[in-house]
């Protein structure tokens, strides 16, 4: 294993010691969720959201597929994260702050961003918590914005009542058994508008008696 990898695992895994409940996993994403979890994002999509970023993992393949790091938001709680996070990656910004308080900062000068990725481990966090994250994701997105998350989990972490309540909808993107443990990445997105009703076939005019 590469010596900086090496270094992420170990303060991965000793950042899991500390706090298992808000780490959720004994080790950082593996390079096939990062590419799974980034695979519909390119340069165009514009500003990019990252919750929970961790050691970096997703950021360096946000990177890899051409998001500028000036273009990139690194919404991390914990402050060991945190702190490697703003040395490695200067360009970007990067808050120390819980993603539940995203509606209270303004991030790429109040431009809507394209998309958020996020790393978050949601199944072990609160319903109201959820939708509070959710909330501001959302509300810091243009309306074609999608939010990425992965998961452990057999079905899709955020459950059917909540997207409903919020006027999102999930979509399976795929998942990978070489991480550990086992991942699958859903794609969040507001539910598409309902196409206008086909309009009415016209009348012939009417005959003159």
């Amino acid at each position: 294993m590469h010596p900086q990898r090496m270094a992420e695992t170990l303060g991965f895994f000793q950042a899991w010691l500390r706090s298992p409940l808000r780490v959720a996993a004994i080790a950082p994403s593996g390079r096939a969720l990062a590419r799974l979890i980034t695979c519909e994002i390119t340069r165009e999509t514009g500003p990019v959201i990252e919750l929970g970023p961790g050691t970096g993992a997703f950021t360096r393949a946000l990177i890899a597929r051409g998001v500028p790091p000036e273009d990139l938001a690194l919404i991390e709680f914990g402050s060991e994260f945190a702190v490697a996070l703003q040395a490695r990656y200067p360009a970007a910004r990067t808050l120390w702050m819980d993603a539940a308080r995203l509606d209270t900062v303004e991030l790429f000068d109040g431009a809507p961003a394209g998309a958020v990725v996020s790393g978050l481990p949601l199944l072990s966090i609160a319903p109201r918590k959820v939708r509070a994250i959710l909330m501001g994701a959302f509300d810091k997105m243009r309306p074609d914005g999608a939010f990425y998350q992965f998961t452990y989990g057999p079905r899709c972490p955020v459950p059917s009542h909540l997207l409903g309540s919020l006027g999102l909808e999930a979509e399976r993107l795929g998942g990978t058994l070489a991480n550990l443990p086992p991942a699958a990445v859903y794609r969040l997105r507001r539910v598409s508008q309902a196409a206008p009703p086909a309009s009415a076939p016209a009348l012939a005019p009417a005959l003159a008696p």
